[in-house]
């Protein structure tokens, strides 16, 4: 039957074409993202899933223009900085990058460390195993090899979902609450609302997902698909932030138990929903964890090597691509010294990453809107005006949200 081969072919084509999409959105949800998260739901129950709803549709339109820039031009996002703003500016962004992105992976190796401690592996042991695994796996795996790794840990997330239905919510709770919006005339609900928001969109995010689909060879031809990898990796990954605020708000918010850590909530789920809520729970949690301090090192790497014209690519050699490479180990051995230094306080470098990213968001997505824009870069794939539309109003709201979420973490 013609129909049914060319279904078949369709999805053929899809499953050669995804990877970059759900990968970069999935990583979005670390070990950083899966505390607030848990945090929302133990605090205020189901009362901020109506946030996701929105979460997701930023998400969409500014990774996809990602995705449909890198596909067309065959240029890293960082390559297209330098085009348009010059050397000077673009090594001035790529050093607040650097050290978002390394406060970023910093994060993320204390969810490994809670993460590893629920199982009783210390973090002198843990941490050093994490960080050789992950550097033998970029080192030594083509592209290919990764993004299946990459794309298996994605999968990983659906335990997240599993853990809320053994939570047994009610569901009805559950639904009103995505759909009609609530509101607490509180500090701290105001916060993660801008939080849960805010922080969908980081700007490592937009250098991976674009760096990623010109790695893999992705072309102009490929726009549609790439778009639907990047809307399923947005879809896949508000339903694990929604699972999570579902399992600790059906558990934790009615018994007043405050979390702050994301591997608090996986301890507390225990007596509250089960055992096995608590284990897939914490082993999601280091999932993620490991997942991050893969690809925003990664991501760091790209960007930095795209700006100033180096080799980079996970298709390259060591001897190929050195500066990509050491790079992307610098970062990685970096932040995992960091969290095996005795008695270091985190949350200073938490802040500082969310400063960063507040300070740096702003400038790349206005730049991303004028490159989209730009015939002579994009041809025929430039935003339609009702695209624009929804992009620079996207836009608007996220640099807001940042730099709300800015002023919050300072003051």
């Amino acid at each position: 039957m013609p129909w049914l081969r060319r279904r078949w072919l369709r999805i053929a084509l899809f499953l050669a074409v995804a990877g970059p999409g759900i990968v970069t959105a999935s990583v979005d949800n670390d070990a950083n993202g899966i505390a607030t998260y848990a945090t929302a739901g133990a605090h205020y129950g189901y009362a901020l899933l109506w946030t996701l709803p929105l979460a997701v549709v930023a998400l969409i339109v500014v990774q996809e223009m990602a995705a449909r820039m890198g596909a067309v031009t065959g240029m890293g996002l960082a390559d297209l900085l330098r085009e348009q703003l010059g050397v000077r500016l673009t090594a001035g962004i790529m050093a607040i990058l650097l050290l978002a992105n390394w406060a970023n992976t910093i994060g993320n190796f204390a969810g490994v460390a809670g993460s590893l401690e629920i199982f009783r592996v210390p973090r002198l042991l843990g941490i050093p195993v994490v960080a050789i695994l992950v550097a033998v796996l970029v080192l030594r795996g083509g592209y290919r090899l990764v993004e299946r790794i990459f794309l298996g840990a994605s999968a990983l997330y659906i335990l997240y979902a599993l853990s809320a239905v053994l939570a047994k919510p009610d569901w009805g709770d559950v639904v009103r609450a995505a759909v009609v919006p609530s509101w607490r005339a509180e500090s701290g609900f105001l916060v993660l609302v801008i939080a849960l928001i805010g922080t969908t969109i980081a700007p490592w995010m937009q250098f991976y997902h674009q760096a990623a689909v010109v790695d893999k060879g992705l072309t102009s031809g490929d726009v549609h698909y790439e778009r639907l990898d990047t809307i399923l990796g947005a879809l896949v990954t508000v339903l694990v932030a929604g699972s999570i605020i579902v399992a600790t708000g059906a558990t934790l918010f009615p018994h007043g138990i405050r979390v702050e850590q994301a591997e608090d909530a996986a301890r507390a789920l225990a007596p509250l929903a089960g055992q096995y809520a608590s284990l897939l729970f914490a082993v999601g949690l280091l999932n993620a964890a490991v997942f991050s301090v893969a690809i925003i090192p990664l991501s760091t790497a790209y960007a930095v090597c795209e700006a100033f014209g180096w080799e980079a690519g996970l298709n390259r050699t060591v001897a190929q691509a050195p500066i990509f490479y050491g790079l992307f180990l610098a970062v990685l051995g970096a932040s995992a010294l960091v969290i095996l230094w005795p008695g270091l306080p985190l949350i200073p470098v938490m802040v500082a990453s969310q400063t960063l990213n507040g300070i740096l968001l702003p400038v790349v997505l206005i730049i991303m809107l004028r490159l989209v824009n730009d015939r002579r870069l994009m041809g025929e794939h430039t935003n339609s005006a009702a695209a624009n539309t929804i992009a620079w109003a996207t836009t608007a709201a996220l640099v807001g949200l940042s730099l709300a979420l800015l002023l919050l973490t300072i003051f």
